[in-house]
């Protein structure tokens, strides 16, 4: 095969390659990669989002009816109190404590369901957040893709003959690699044979 041959193959071989890395850096395949993966992550991010809350949904249920069991115990120390005054300084002191131990725990547990709720709503508005900033990228995604898969359609035209020309190539200098074995074969086959020859006569004479 002549070397000028095979070098302007080469030159559609290298085009082709140059011009499917220009299709890979478009600047709208670029967007879209960018744009997938932003929704990916907001996914992800919802997900992590939506299992905090049921955890916390959880714990709230406990804490909420902790507070209300002591808030009965509370009550009924109270009232146990005015219906039955203690009689003397040890057993006041000793109901007082008992009703301070009651009420500190009370409050504790009212204060993390204070905060649970706060934490509840500052995740709402996350999740409300992510909702917006995902619809409003989706949106562009789907508008942007309709560009792109026209673009793309226009490349992959111009690109497969390229491909083809690329096959075409390959295909020419494999059977030009092949035709060279052979030819190697054959001569050394040849040379083999006329060596043979040679020391058959010398045997001979």
């Amino acid at each position: 095969m002549r070397l000028d041959v095979l070098w302007q193959f080469m030159q559609v071989d290298m085009e082709a390659d140059r011009f499917e890395n220009k299709m890979r850096q478009s600047e709208n395949r670029q967007k879209l990669i960018k744009q997938r993966n932003f929704l990916m992550e907001q996914q992800a991010n919802m997900k992590k989002l939506e299992n905090d809350v049921a955890v916390m949904q959880d714990r709230l249920e406990a804490v909420r009816d902790e507070a209300e069991r002591l808030e009965k115990v509370l009550g009924n120390l109270c009232a146990e109190i005015e219906a039955n005054p203690p009689q003397s300084a040890e057993e006041a002191q000793s109901r007082s404590e008992t009703v301070q131990k009651v009420s500190d725990s009370l409050v504790r547990y009212e204060q993390e369901l204070s905060k649970m709720r706060r934490d509840a709503e500052a995740k709402d508005r996350q999740q409300k957040e992510i909702r917006v900033r995902a619809a409003k990228t989706k949106a562009e995604y789907d508008s942007l893709k309709v560009v792109y898969d026209k673009e793309y359609k226009a490349d992959a035209h111009t690109l497969n003959p390229r491909r083809w020309s690329r096959r075409c190539s390959s295909a020419i200098t494999a059977s030009s690699s092949i035709a060279r074995l052979r030819w190697r074969s054959s001569s050394m086959a040849s040379a083999a044979d006329a060596s043979c020859s040679c020391r058959a006569r010398r045997c001979s004479s």
